[in-house]
């Protein structure tokens, strides 16, 4: 088939090199536009864009998919199916009418569990056990269009969203390339998502990430992984904002917020049990050990974490 692949970050990437190694010809890449990046805030390439060019593929920039002089260039390109992995922009339904097989997106949950933006950091956040990703042709309606596949992935206890999107997108890298095999050869049929067990995925905010301390360590644990590395999990100390990396779950007990500064290591009292910091960084400095942290404050116990 030929194949045009929309996709923005550098998540989409084990799809696009899987398609790219596959027996379709791709054709095109569909990716936002350039975007201001790093400290001169130049404007960059997504990462789709950059690894597209390198193939040799050309590249559509749109600022909005529903642009006309877009879509004539997609049409142009005569596509059969357009696979999706993590675009970034809502799609017109003239657009998804373009390719015959219409826009199949592979999306990082068992659908119809977790629907939107964040659907990894929602089912560490929630304590799920099992996730995956899943292929759906996109219709209008959020992520609730008709199936082709599912890939399932057992979540680790240590899990960051980061750990656990770097192995979706591994592994649904070869469910999407399946997915088109089996559009291709008429194998595989879309069938309708259940309309039981719909729950949504919003993208979560800076103002999300901030960490209560007087909810259970269990909790806590949950909410600074499923925010690492984005939007990054953080509380105050002195007035200041201080990121916080994953935790350790401990059984001693301390009051929510209370820090316990050893030697080698700094313990936070939650609701329930006391966690061990791992890494943090203060405004204006340098990730680091909690225990280094602490050390260069001269910290001791008695001091507290949040408002």
């Amino acid at each position: 088939m030929r194949v045009v692949f929309a996709g923005t970050p550098e998540v989409a990437l084990p799809a696009l090199d899987a398609i790219a190694d596959s027996a379709h010809d791709l054709v095109g890449v569909v990716t936002r536009p350039d975007a201001p990046s790093g400290r001169g805030r130049r404007l960059t390439p997504s990462p789709v864009a950059q690894r597209a060019e390198e193939l040799g593929v050309p590249v559509l920039k749109p600022e909005h998919p529903r642009d006309p002089d877009f879509q004539d260039a997609l049409r142009a390109l005569e596509p059969d199916c357009c696979p999706v992995v993590a675009y970034g922009a809502l799609l017109p339904q003239s657009a998804l009418d373009i390719p015959p097989h219409g826009w199949v997106n592979l999306h990082f949950s068992v659908l119809p569990a977790w629907r939107g933006a964040a659907p990894v950091q929602h089912a560490i956040w929630a304590g799920d056990e099992v996730t995956g990703a899943t292929a759906f042709r996109i219709v209008k309606e959020l992520d609730a269009g008709p199936t082709f596949g599912v890939m399932t992935e057992r979540i680790r206890p240590g899990d960051t969203a980061g750990d656990l999107l770097g192995r979706l997108a591994e592994g649904g890298a070869g469910l999407l390339v399946a997915t088109l095999d089996g559009l291709d050869d008429g194998s595989i049929e879309a069938r309708p998502q259940q309309v039981e067990g719909v729950s949504l995925a919003p993208k979560i905010t800076v103002e999300d990430a901030e960490v209560d301390w007087d909810r259970p360590s269990v909790a806590v644990d949950r909410q600074i992984r499923a925010c690492t590395p984005a939007p990054g999990a953080w509380t105050t100390f002195g007035g200041e904002r201080l990121k916080l990396g994953p935790v350790t779950l401990t059984e001693e007990r301390l009051q929510p917020g209370a820090l316990e500064v050893r030697k080698s290591e700094v313990l936070v009292g939650t609701g329930t049990h006391a966690v061990r910091l791992g890494d943090v960084k203060a405004f204006g400095k340098r990730q680091m050990p909690a225990a280094d942290w602490a050390r260069g404050l001269r910290l001791e116990s008695g001091a507290s974490l949040g408002t």
